[in-house]
């Protein structure tokens, strides 16, 4: 039955056959195969190197542009020479800004105009010729009739097709590419987009320069008048309310008040050091202590009589240690010496009498500052009002005197620029375009191989695919497992069909082939033998051997083919499965499993199987679940053919499998037995379009020795 075969040992146990699809045999496919992969990659092959010699060449050439906003520090603001701001940093927006700039259809114009693009043939095509296959793709949609365009647009259509404009990434750097069929064109292309761009920047600022010199001219000769009017109106205020400035810029008043508030302090300061001065002297003169005092000190007299006293003094010591008290000579120089305290007495004095004189005068110059003082004060608060409307016009008048001398030093800096040319641009180029003789297009060793490559890897990819699908292989098997015991006579009985030994019957071989015709006949059906139910007509007439059978035939014929397993009272194909513990359709209706875990495969062919899993009393339930429908529905949709094995028909309800699989092959142990008769109108009765009688053999090991029937 195509790859892999069941066979029997000595002990009459079955043994696995071959995995139906393996590398190996993947791999002998792809080989058996090989020419519809080599003979694309060879044609595309061919192809690319055709192409690539007849495609016209295209070069490209490069330029590269910084964009800095470099500015000279001595065209730069006053303002901003003591600053650290540099005008060099860029962000990323503003280079893309740049960018967009360099790819702007003012630019683009300028450039076709100078180079005179619009004469070439290579960027207006209708001077060719009208193109056929673009007046054909024009008519349904895929194309643009150049015919419908200006001359200006054709143009610019493909100027913009051969222009590539990038910034650099992490850099302020932008990179400007430009195609041409002609390497020279290219490089002149490049460069006057370069240094159109230059001069469109430089023209712009230097328009913007006279521009604000014209706006700062204009606002100038409006100013002038508005701050002579200020100043007048301040002068003129002053004037009326005799408001006068003094040195600094003070009011005089203000400053009158402030000297008198001054010359008041030191006044009473005076007055007080001389009342000061006077007491201390008089009370020295009292208690007649030391005059220590610095003004006594610093006096000459007071210093000459000192002195003299301090001699006499001297002299009194002197004499008297050689003469008594009563001597003329000791008399005498007491005498002097009394005679010198009273002469410093009475300078003392007169000392504090010219102390207390200059005090009382103190005092008096004293009441002379207050009453000035009050009539300042008087005076200026009388003025407190007039000062504050003069403060304002004079705020007025200073900021409207500000506001035009930066006006005439941004004026003056304007046009300073506009008359040295001197407005500096955005960007410099750093790398200028040369022609470049290497054709960027087409590169033709890329091409060749990228082509060939692709072709055999997108045929081998069909040739794969179709294997794959061809054997209905849709993931690894299980490794080989030894055939349970439960069904020796089923595997046995295949082997026997491709042995036929001698002393063999031949009655199985025409079952096998009965089986045969039935999957071949079902085939030809087309989309009505999709689906089939397999049942029988009572237990142990070989229900589960025909529709197995018939299965594996159905796969041999080649499609994919699934067998379920609907014998809810007595299921047994979970035991050719290459997982006997896997969920079922039981499991699929209760949600509790899903299509990846219910479908397996089998043991020995490359059918799909899907067991009943434990339906635990649910029969019914099961069968009238739309659940079901649906899963069946979904295998239909999936396979090309679904099995259904439906049990024996007195254990079953069919009428929900006639709307699911109409056609039927009831299997039967006797076709003369009423029992036949009666499971056959039964399955008419239900629904089924088309019921087929097989005759089977009973399951177990005398089936063998029954020559069975087909009809």
């Amino acid at each position: 039955m195509g790859m892999g075969v069941g066979s029997i040992d000595r002990n009459g146990n079955g043994r696995a056959g071959e995995h139906s699809l393996d590398l190996s045999t993947l791999g002998r496919d792809v080989w058996r195969k090989r020419w519809w992969i080599i003979g694309p990659a060879l044609a595309a092959a061919v192809a690319a190197i055709l192409f690539v010699n007849i495609a016209t060449p295209v070069y490209r050439s490069e330029a590269r542009v910084l964009v800095e906003g470099k500015e000279s520090v001595f065209l730069r603001p006053d303002a901003e020479k003591s600053t650290s701001f540099d005008r060099r940093e860029v962000d990323t927006e503003a280079v893309t800004s740049q960018a967009q700039l360099l790819m702007s259809r003012d630019l683009a114009r300028r450039v076709i105009k100078d180079l005179k693009l619009a004469d070439l043939p290579e960027f207006d095509p209708v001077r060719r010729g009208v193109s056929i296959p673009g007046v054909i793709l024009s008519l349904f949609g895929l194309g643009r009739d150049s015919l419908q365009l200006s001359p200006e647009d054709r143009v610019l259509a493909n100027y913009f097709e051969r222009l590539s404009v990038l910034p650099i990434d992490k850099s302020r750097v932008i990179q400007v590419e430009f195609q041409s069929r002609d390497p020279e064109l290219a490089a002149r292309i490049t460069n006057a987009i370069v240094d159109g761009y230059l001069a469109m920047q430089q023209a712009a600022k230097q328009e913007q320069t006279r521009a604000a010199s014209q706006w700062l001219s204009n606002e100038i000769d409006k100013l002038r008048p508005k701050v002579a009017e200020a100043e007048a109106a301040v002068e003129n205020f002053r004037a009326k309310a005799n408001l006068f400035v003094g040195t600094g810029n003070a009011n005089l008043a203000q400053q009158q008040l402030s000297e008198l508030t001054t010359q008041l302090s030191t006044a009473r300061a005076s007055k007080a050091e001389m009342d000061a001065k006077a007491r201390l002297i008089r009370d020295l003169l009292k208690t007649n202590k030391p005059i220590d005092s610095a003004e006594v000190i610093n006096s000459d007299l007071i210093k000459r009589l000192v002195e003299q006293r301090v001699t006499l003094r001297a002299q009194l010591a002197e004499q008297s240690s050689t003469l008594l008290e009563l001597h003329p000579r000791i008399q005498e120089l007491r005498a002097q010496i009394n005679a010198l305290d009273s002469q410093t007495r009475g300078e003392l004095e007169r000392m504090v009498r010219s102390f207390e004189t200059d005090a009382r005068i103190a005092g008096a110059r004293i009441e002379t500052l207050n009453a000035g003082l009050d009539r300042l004060k008087n005076q200026v608060a009388a003025s407190g009002g007039q000062e504050v409307q003069l403060r304002a016009l004079e705020r007025e008048a200073k900021t409207q005197r500000d506001l035009l001398e930066s006006y005439l030093a941004k004026y003056r800096e304007a046009s300073a620029r506009d008359s040295l040319e001197a407005s500096p641009s955005e960007a410099r180029v750093i790398s200028r375009a040369t022609p470049n003789y290497v054709p960027s297009f087409p590169k033709k060793i890329p091409i060749v191989l990228i082509s060939t490559l692709a072709t055999a890897f997108i045929a081998t990819a069909f040739v794969v695919s179709g294997a794959l699908l061809g054997e209905g292989v849709t993931g690894p098997a299980s490794g080989r497992q030894p055939v349970p015991a439960t069904a020796p006579s089923l595997f046995g009985f295949f082997r026997r069909r491709k042995t036929a030994d001698a002393g063999t019957p031949a009655a199985p071989a025409q079952n096998v082939m009965a089986i045969d015709d039935l999957a071949r006949a079902l085939r030809r059906l087309g989309e009505a033998g999709r689906r089939v139910t397999v049942v029988g007509a009572a237990r142990n007439v070989g229900t589960t051997y025909t529709a197995l059978g018939l299965a594996r035939g159905l796969a041999t014929q080649g499609g994919r083919v699934v067998l379920v397993d609907l014998a809810l009272g007595a299921p047994n194909l979970a035991v050719v499965s290459t997982n006997p513990d896997a969920p079922g359709l039981a499991e699929l209706v209760r949600g509790t499993a899903t299509f990846g875990q219910i479908v397996t495969r089998d043991k020995f062919s490359r059918i799909h199987i899907v067991a009943t899993g434990k339906v635990a009393g649910e029969g019914a339930a099961i069968l009238s679940s739309p659940r079901l429908v649906m899963a069946l529905e979904a295998l239909a949709r999936t396979y090309d053919h679904v099995v259904i094995d439906a049990g024996a028909v007195p254990e079953m309800t069919v009428e929900p499998l006639a709307r699911i699989a109409p056609r039927a092959v009831l299997v039967t142990a006797d076709m003369a037995h009423p029992a036949t008769q009666a499971a056959r109108d039964r399955l008419i009765a239900a629904g089924f379009t088309d019921v087929t009688v097989f005759v089977g053999s009973p399951r177990g090991p005398e089936a063998r020795q029954t020559r069975p029937a087909a009809a």
